[in-house]
């Protein structure tokens, strides 16, 4: 089922952003122009617990939704990060000034296959300390907050939690640490 790019055009390339048109041919050898793919560098996140058995949270204003939401810990892998989990200690570190001292990945899930060629790496911490304040990027406000896993689970049950990711990334921890009944 694998379809075979033909040409490829870069129609705008940024850091965190890039969008590519790309002409291609199916098994059947239909041709598929244009097909646009929106290139991401790859994402973590983690649903990340303190000693005393709290889960983290951070609430920021997202601008393409016009609001401003709940959601957890984790941004993008850098260049110089050598590992996914080296990426979301850094990212933990910087949003919320925890570290945390065990680490159990989740696994991954796609943001949109049809449009995106990222991937997003889901975390599970444990053992989270507060060691330091924020380092935030120039242009990131975060506000760090505290629930029980009780009160999460509950902000999902009443769709209080919009971010798609992060939503999937709290099941998935929710799930491995017994808290959800199927």
């Amino acid at each position: 089922m694998k379809w075979k790019t033909l040409s490829s055009e870069y129609l705008y390339k940024a850091t965190w952003f890039t969008i590519r048109k790309d002409k291609c041919e199916t098994p059947e050898h239909k041709i598929v122009y244009p097909y646009y793919v929106y290139e991401f560098p790859t994402w973590v996140t983690a649903v990340a617990l303190t000693e005393n058995n709290e889960i983290v949270m951070v609430r920021q204003y997202r601008h393409a939704l016009g609001e401003t939401i709940m959601e957890i810990p984790g941004g993008c892998v850098d260049d110089t990060d050598p590992s996914l989990q080296t990426a979301i200690e850094r990212e933990l570190l910087e949003e919320t000034g925890y570290t945390f001292s065990s680490y159990e990945y989740l696994g991954k899930i796609s943001p949109n296959p049809s449009t995106n060629d990222n991937l997003m790496h889901m975390y599970l911490a444990k053992g989270g300390k507060k060691i330091q304040e924020q380092h935030l990027d120039h242009n990131e406000e975060i506000d760090v907050y505290l629930f029980s896993i009780e009160e999460v689970v509950q902000m999902l049950k009443e769709n209080r939690i919009v971010q798609a990711l992060h939503a999937t990334c709290l099941f998935y921890g929710l799930n491995k640490l017994g808290y959800l009944n199927y």
